[in-house]
């Protein structure tokens, strides 16, 4: 599926209009959209291990993987089921949590440069920077004018982050409170889940018109070229993963990674382990 599909236009958001029971770009079949899945991974983990081979390179380019969502939208599942298909050594996951004492006293960015993937590599966000202008929005933890700084801040330091060479990917992963509460309700009936379950979840879907809000403003406001959001649909897991798949191929295929030159005479070394001693 093409990103462009994903992409809100620019200008205001309104998250109403965005089904988060499509399948945009596919059709209904869980399980022909499960095998394309597994037909990105071959493509998938070569770009990735192109990309990879290049690590020890300043100069090396990487990726930036920012999945944000309610609680219960699959940020953990899109990671397992999605991200999984590339060699884990290759990848940086960072979840991102309420901020300890150290990162408060520092700017809200202070946390989010120090998680940032080395060049090579594929960095996740499960949760990000944009925490501090949803919850942070909805909850009054900050003032409002702090709120507003940081929208420009976000869009300066996405900006000089591609220009250093890192592509960012930006997903929103957006589902229905119907489906949030249905995964809450499964997470209660299975003693298996308990510890996934979080009380304060039910606490956020008091104010869910309230991020539905917050996060129609980001989309709006932090919707740029060069780092632009994706409004993932994802009541359907299956279609879930295999779009942020496909978000991460047509990214890195755009790439034109090649692999790195041999820094070694080839041909001398294959004459050395024709003329092995070894295998005399």
């Amino acid at each position: 599926m093409r990103s462009s599909l994903l992409r809100p236009a620019p200008g205001p958001v309104d998250l109403t209009e965005f089904d988060p029971s499509e399948t945009p770009g596919f059709g209904d079949d869980k399980e022909a959209g499960e095998a394309s899945l597994q037909a990105l991974e071959t493509e998938l983990s070569e770009l990735q291990e192109r990309m990879f081979a290049h690590r020890g390179d300043q100069d090396a380019p990487r990726v930036l993987l920012v999945l944000q969502g309610m609680d219960t939208a699959g940020k953990g599942g899109t990671i397992r089921k999605a991200v999984a298909l590339v060699d884990p050594q290759g990848l940086k996951i960072t979840g991102f949590k309420a901020p300890t004492a150290e990162e408060r006293g520092h700017d809200f960015l202070w946390r989010v440069r120090r998680a940032l993937p080395e060049p090579g590599f594929i960095g996740v966000f499960d949760r990000s920077h944009y925490e501090d202008v949803l919850i942070q929005r909805v909850r009054a933890m900050a003032p409002p004018e702090e709120i507003e700084r940081r929208y420009d801040a976000i869009n300066e330091f996405e900006a000089d982050l591609v220009e250093g060479g890192c592509r960012i990917v930006k997903c929103m992963l957006h589902i229905s409170a119907e489906t949030q509460r249905e995964r809450l309700l499964a997470r209660l009936d299975n003693p298996a889940k308990h510890w996934k379950f979080n009380p304060g979840d039910i606490d956020e879907r008091a104010v869910w018109d309230d991020y539905q809000r917050a996060y129609e403003i980001t989309l709006e406001r932090n919707n740029t070229d060069q780092a632009p959001w994706h409004i993932v649909p994802s009541d359907r897991k299956w279609y879930r993963n295999l779009a942020v798949a496909s978000l991460l191929h047509e990214t890195m295929s755009a790439m034109d990674l090649a692999w790195p030159e041999a820094d070694f005479d080839v041909e001398a070394q294959r004459a050395r382990l024709l003329d092995d001693p070894a295998q005399r």
